[in-house]
């Protein structure tokens, strides 16, 4: 009989078939868009009080519900608004679903849906019945395309109309999960490797870091409790938003959770402390993750480690959040003010957002990707306050990389960068680092160096494991750790190298680099930068000291000062490429530049 109603409604001029149309660009409106278009005239008249919203809060485009209204639909990105999916005909579907399929490329994967709110952001709201048909059809929309849907809230507003927020989640075809890497930085004692501990293995720390042990891997960090190198942990959800590390056992390994997962969060535990300050610039630079977390602890705020960290995440121009640990023992309030001062300074800029409820959450977890915003999170590893908050956060927070941008670093020859090495046995030299660009498949032929003489040497790939499990493609953005056929040759290995692509023309083979020459622009110097400073430079993966050999156009460079700078490698060659970002530090002396031009040993042949 439904079903009856619907077919007769496409003869009926005047009847409502439930969809916000967009208006054609000639004025007219298909379907049922001229009754849904009155009806958003309507809800200007009633709602013209909520159109005064703050221009900043519509610049950062926050998506909360208790505020009357959102933000117009933005053309862009992975958000969707729709006022009504109720019966939609055969062909409307397959536009709905052809739009649906976009918003997840947009989203890597992730896309959300805001039911029963209008193109303009008008909370609209629908009856239980129009909503219960709505989402259906929606869930019907993501069936068509390999998606599940989760409804992350549903609001009631006047007259018992409710409007919902629902994620759609798409793996995309050639890995099993969508990832987010996240690093964790902050002071010695912020209790970052405590918190990590709580939030995988769900177990509430007792006072004393007994939570953190999971996360070492030597024995002095344990004795000391204190993390020197790079700890990954991954944090699994399946397609309702559960966490999976604890929700079939207790000890599932690494691979289980890959399984099992739809979305995989991979933390890098970074050390805090100031004498381990290189290794965790080298794997912030040279992992490239997609979010930074800061560690702050309620009793000793920021300390000149976290504005470090956090000149740095700036520096580097990545998204962060910030976590205040240690609330059960002080309270938050006079550290969370600091914060928000700190991040409203001239030089910083930011919006702080401090989340108090799961609405929040989900607003900061889907508009971090605008940049701007800075959430806030104040949570206990003792009581476990506030931790579900951050596991909501993490549950809708996407990779935040377009897909025009994916499509096009994955069309470039291979280029992947070595962060860390390991041997294993019976399998040789094992590689860990990042795909910049490119596709990587197993068997591949690849050259790996620049070698002391700058040269590099041709390898074959063997086998490829992704978050601890097999797996046969990497594409670009993804880490992954690489091993090579036991029969070949290999020349030493060393983090900082690259492997390329073997495209086997003679023409453009890769060569490595003494001299490079970047446009810098110095963030802190407490006196003046001469020619002949040496300095640590960081670019991708590349740690290594360099010497300043000429600065253009001057003889020297203060706090702020911009210039044209001549480095030179003091070691050995790198492979360093135009438009590569560089970050060099010195004790407190910091600075941040792009790679302008290249002297590759081969063509200058001199050192």
């Amino acid at each position: 009989e439904h079903s009856m109603e619907s077919f007769l409604s496409l003869f009926d001029p005047h009847q409502d078939d439930g969809f916000d149309e967009e208006p054609e660009i000639n004025g007219n409106s298909s379907g049922g868009g001229s009754s849904s278009s009155d009806y958003e005239t309507d809800a200007n008249a009633n709602d013209c009080r909520l159109g005064n919203l703050a221009p900043t809060e519509r610049g950062n485009l926050i998506f909360d519900f208790e505020r009357g209204m959102l933000p117009p639909e933005p053309q862009l990105g992975n958000v969707e608004y729709k006022l009504k999916l109720v019966n939609p005909s055969k062909q409307r579907f397959e536009h709905l679903v052809t739009q649906m399929k976009w918003r997840l490329r947009e989203g890597n994967g992730e896309a959300i849906y805001e039911i029963g709110v209008s193109d303009a952001g008008y909370l609209q709201g629908l009856s239980d019945k129009d909503m219960n048909a709505s989402l259906t059809t929606l869930k019907q929309m993501a069936h068509h395309l390999g998606a599940s849907t989760s409804v992350l809230r549903r609001k009631t507003i006047a007259s018992r109309r409710a409007v919902a927020e629902v994620l759609v989640r798409k793996i995309p075809d050639d890995q099993h999960n969508i990832e987010v890497r996240v690093a964790v930085l902050g002071g010695a004692d912020a209790g970052k490797s405590t918190l990590l501990g709580v939030l995988t293995q769900d177990e509430l720390d007792n006072g004393h870091g007994r939570a953190r042990l999971n996360m070492f891997r030597h024995m002095h960090e344990i004795q000391s409790g204190r993390t020197s190198c790079i700890s990954h942990e991954t944090l699994g959800f399946d397609a309702l938003g559960n966490v999976v590390n604890y929700k079939y056992n207790e000890m599932m390994t690494a691979e289980e959770i890959s399984d099992r997962s739809s979305k995989l969060v991979t933390f890098m535990d970074l050390a805090g402390h100031r004498r381990y300050m290189r290794t965790t610039v080298q794997a912030l630079s040279g992992y490239s993750p997609h979010y930074a977390m800061l560690v702050v602890s309620a009793g000793s705020g920021c300390n000149e480690t976290t504005e470090e960290h956090l000149a740095i995440v700036r520096a580097l121009d990545m998204p962060f959040f910030i976590l205040v640990t240690k609330t059960d023992i002080t309270s938050p309030d006079v550290k969370v003010q600091e914060l928000c001062n700190l991040l409203t300074t001239i030089g910083c800029r930011k919006v702080p957002f401090v989340v108090t409820n799961t609405d929040e959450a989900i607003s900061a977890g889907s508009n971090q990707v605008s940049e701007n915003i800075v959430p806030i999170f104040c949570v206990s590893n003792v009581t476990g306050t506030g931790l579900n908050l951050v596991t909501k956060f993490l549950y809708v927070l996407s990779p935040g990389i377009s897909n025009a941008e994916k499509d096009r670093l994955e069309q470039e020859s291979c280029v992947f960068q070595v962060d860390e090495i390991f041997r294993v046995t019976d399998v040789g030299p094992v590689v860990g680092g990042l795909l910049v660009q490119g596709v990587l498949t197993e068997n591949m032929p690849m050259k790996i160096g620049p070698l002391p003489d700058g040269s590099f040497h041709p390898v074959n790939v063997n086998t490829i494991h992704r978050n601890k499990a097999p797996c046969r493609v990497v594409r670009a953005g993804q880490s992954a750790s690489l091993s090579f056929s036991l029969d070949q040759d290999l020349p030493t290995l060393r983090s900082g190298m690259v492997l390329l692509g073997d495209i086997g023309n003679g023409v453009d083979e890769p060569y490595g680099t003494y001299f490079f020459q970047a446009k810098v622009s110095v963030l802190f110097h407490a006196t003046a930068i001469y020619v002949g400073f040496q300095t640590t430079v960081h670019i991708g993966s590349i740690r290594q000291t360099a010497v300043i050999r000429g600065i253009m156009g001057g003889e020297r460079l203060g706090t702020n000062d911009c210039a044209s700078v001549m480095f030179q490698f003091v070691g050995h060659p790198e492979y360093v490429r135009p438009g590569m970002r560089i970050l060099f530090r010195e004790g407190t002396s910091k600075g941040i530049g792009v790679v302008s031009q290249v002297f590759p040993v081969n063509k200058t042949g001199t050192k």
